[in-house]
């Protein structure tokens, strides 16, 4: 059974620093097309960042720079850091793998942006 268990949401204030971890059970990220993704209130969701299988991570115009995601293969998991974070940042995050038709998703942690 596959499983992704997303941590480490929270409160910051802007400007702050957060690091999400995604465990993955089930399969192995190092063959998954990985991702975070997230869903502002009355928002559709979005995608964050993403590494395919083999090649260079993309991100969203909004976070290029400021969130860059890892692939750690050795404990098999996903992690994002998030840098210099904004209130427009404020969301539940997802942690989501992929391949061909398969399509995994976490229950989400909440990241909330506030002074």
């Amino acid at each position: 059974q596959v499983q992704l268990v997303e941590s480490g949401g929270g409160l910051v204030q802007p400007g702050g620093s957060l690091r999400l971890s995604c465990a993955v059970s089930g399969l192995s990220v190092r063959n998954y097309e990985v991702g975070w993704y997230r869903q502002a209130p009355e928002k559709a969701r979005e995608l964050v960042a993403r590494i395919p299988v083999s090649g260079i991570a993309n991100y969203a115009d909004a976070v290029t720079g400021r969130f860059f995601i890892f692939r750690d293969g050795a404990k098999n998991m996903v992690l994002l850091q998030m840098n210099r974070l904004k209130p427009e940042d404020t969301a539940v995050y997802y942690c989501n793998s992929v391949l061909l038709e398969n399509e995994y998703w976490g229950q989400g942690t909440q990241v909330t942006i506030s002074s």
